[in-house]
């Protein structure tokens, strides 16, 4: 996060919400039959309870839910619930507070544990944890962070921090492994593989033989490609087969030519959807020798 950022500001490269759900609604029509809402920070749209309600309100509504830092929970956590959010994944690296505020520029973490409680209280559930691990940083936090996520009925998952990075440092012999993610989990807590993994990007673990899980997302070290079935649109509406696809479908042009009808659009946006899925490659390429960084970082595709 910069220094100075004050507010969410609109823009006409962004899709308006109408176009936004022109887009949802071509992708249902096709079955995407789950919608995560993602960011860069979604909550900062003065519009979010909206698009929630729209989402929900479609015919065969997909499953949604909503990726977030947590710090506007405590005043929309209800009103999304109410609007048709089913659940919430929270980012939260840390549950020190120094440490948060080195991380975000913000001290601000009592306000993520506040916006924790009105998730529960307003019945979105399961409420997930995400949490990446750096060294030096926070990589001393995993079993901390795991033992405080069952002591609140919450699930975490540890993600490996990926080359998404919007200052392009990242790199891989700083990063802390899955591998290593799970021998230190392992010091204080009993881990049992769970089987049938299917598409989820999460490899789970029991958790000391009960049906409590935690979930290691090892998107670099040991990628699932194949077992993907995700696409990312962006916020001035380009699609993509992958976070770190270098080629984007660019749905804003359609959307925006005054030569088609609303049903040669929601026509060529259909087209477009599975042209994307047919697209997508066998892999990312992290570990190739020729990987390019993305252009985009996280926070401008949607993590």
């Amino acid at each position: 996060m910069p220094h100075d950022f004050s507010d969410w500001l609109a823009s006409d490269h962004l899709l308006t919400t109408s176009e936004l759900m022109s887009v949802i609604s071509a992708g249902v029509s096709v079955g995407i039959e789950e919608i995560r809402l993602t960011g860069g920070e979604p909550l900062l749209r003065t519009d979010i309870v909206e698009i929630v309600s729209r989402i929900s309100a479609l015919p065969n509504a997909p499953k949604l839910s909503l990726t977030t830092n947590g710090l506007r929970l405590a005043e929309l956590a209800k009103p999304l619930a109410d609007a048709g959010l089913e659940r919430i994944n929270v980012s939260l690296d840390t549950l020190r507070r120094d440490r948060f505020s080195a991380l975000t520029h913000r001290d601000r973490i009592a306000d993520v544990f506040i916006g924790l409680t009105a998730a529960r209280e307003a019945g979105l559930q399961p409420i997930k944890i995400n949490s990446v691990l750096m060294k030096g940083v926070n990589d001393d936090e995993a079993p901390a962070l795991l033992a405080w996520a069952i002591s609140e009925g919450f699930s975490i998952r540890f993600i490996e921090q990926m080359p998404l990075d919007a200052g392009g440092i990242w790199d891989r012999t700083t990063m802390v492994t899955a591998g290593a993610v799970l021998a230190s989990l392992s010091v204080d807590f009993d881990l049992t593989p769970v089987p049938d993994r299917g598409s989820s990007p999460a490899e789970e673990f029991y958790i000391n033989g009960t049906q409590e899980r935690v979930g290691i997302i090892a998107s670099v070290t040991q990628p699932f490609c194949g077992a993907c079935d995700r696409l990312r649109l962006t916020s001035d509406g380009q699609l993509r087969s992958c976070l770190f696809s270098l080629e984007e479908m660019d749905l804003r042009k359609v959307l925006r030519d005054p030569d088609l009808s609303a049903e040669q659009i929601a026509q060529e946006i259909s087209a477009r959807f599975q042209k994307t899925v047919s697209g997508k490659l066998p892999g990312h390429g992290i570990n190739d020798p020729s990987f390019i960084q993305p252009r985009r970082p996280m926070s401008a595709i949607g993590g």
